[in-house]
């Protein structure tokens, strides 16, 4: 029984954490300073939020990626498309 609470904890509280590359997420840190970021966050705002700004979830990396062939999704991208396109 305390093992499901905790488990059922962490996912939710893992849902509302922004996906990185979303809208919410670049907003975030837009707001938050450069300093506190990881050098994957900094290669994920350069790609996801300025350089293609196709955020994850958007209607426009739901048609990129619908037009890549399924057999190159990687688990991450399977996943959002499932988040954020399909549902």
């Amino acid at each position: 029984m305390k093992r499901l609470l905790v488990i059922s904890s962490l996912l939710l509280l893992g849902a509302c954490s922004a996906e990185p590359g979303s809208g919410k997420w670049c907003a975030a840190k837009k707001e938050q300073p450069k300093s506190e970021w990881s050098s994957a966050d900094a290669a994920t705002y350069a790609r996801r939020c300025l350089l293609d700004g196709t955020a994850v979830g958007s209607a426009d990396w739901c048609e990129e990626l619908s037009g890549k062939d399924k057999g190159e999704w990687t688990t991450d991208e399977t996943r959002s498309y499932a988040k954020h396109c399909v549902i």
